[in-house]
């Protein structure tokens, strides 16, 4: 695990086992609060080891940025902390989260220790402030990636915990293409200091502009992609063929990730195209 102080009581943390999956941690005078956990039992209790023993705080908030078990399953390893999120994260969690255990349960014996804990406190429109000792958090929609996305802002430091409405390689397998896009352009309007993806590296200022164009610039790519998918005779054959370099970004990216990603992109975009395409037609 990666660990860095990116201003005063601000942390990153940052996985080193799965897909560089990255958690908060804002240290007040009295006690912390997480945004998001990491993607291994061990990870988080190291996380947790970081708050209670270096810092010498307990944890009383979680917030849970959305409902992928990447961010979540941890939320069992800090007992007595409020969970944070918003309300259809918990549906998601419930509806979606718990089955999903159960499944990864019988491949993966590490996980028998892990359980799925609900958001406590959740909120549905707007925003919600959480005050930290001198930092004030507010809490946003932040769709896209998800349908129950949210972001963190560390006010005074100008710091966005994006979750993975921002990410190297924009992901949208559960969300939607032009809700994403809609958020990274409202996260290049912020001025912001530093963006904490929900994976990968922290973006500096000097890199917000840089980054959001080049995401904005893959999402386009891949729209265009699909349209021509949507007009061959075998669409699954021509989407194989567009590597994601083609599209903007590198196959290194995530560790290595980023061309199953791309190809899980570009076959989910299809289905939602395809079927808005089918919607359309049938009301003609």
């Amino acid at each position: 695990m990666h660990r860095e102080r990116v201003s005063e009581n601000v942390y990153w943390f940052q996985s080193e086992v799965y897909a560089q999956v990255t958690a908060g941690v804002i240290a007040g005078p009295q006690w912390a609060v997480v945004i998001d956990t990491l993607a291994t039992p061990e990870e988080t209790l190291s996380m947790r080891e970081f708050v209670e023993h270096e810092l010498g705080l307990q944890i009383r908030y979680i917030i849970n940025t959305h409902y992928h078990a990447d961010h979540t399953w941890g939320n069992c390893f800090f007992p007595g902390s409020t969970i944070v999120s918003h309300s259809a994260c918990r549906t998601l969690m419930l509806e979606k989260g718990i089955p999903s255990l159960e499944a990864a349960r019988k491949q993966n014996n590490a996980l028998r220790q892990v359980k799925v804990v609900l958001p406590h406190l959740t909120f549905d429109d707007g925003e919600m402030n959480l005050r930290v000792g001198k930092k004030n958090l507010i809490l946003g929609p932040a769709i896209g990636h998800s349908h129950d996305g949210i972001s963190v802002l560390v006010e005074e430091d100008r710091i966005l915990f994006a979750g993975d409405a921002f990410m190297p390689l924009p992901y949208l397998v559960d969300g939607n293409l032009d809700d994403l896009a809609a958020a990274i352009k409202r996260i290049g309007r912020m001025g912001l200091e530093n963006i904490v993806q929900g994976h990968g590296d922290i973006i500096l200022r000097g890199e917000i502009d840089a980054a959001v164009k080049e995401n904005l610039a893959y999402l386009s790519a891949i729209r265009k992609v699909v349209r021509t998918a949507l007009k061959r005779k075998s669409p699954f054959e021509y989407l194989d063929e567009i590597a994601v370099e083609e599209c903007g970004k590198s196959r290194v990216t995530l560790g290595g990730l980023a061309p199953a990603l791309h190809q899980r992109n570009l076959r989910a975009l299809y289905r939602q195209m395809l079927e808005n395409k089918d919607n359309l037609e049938s009301e003609e």
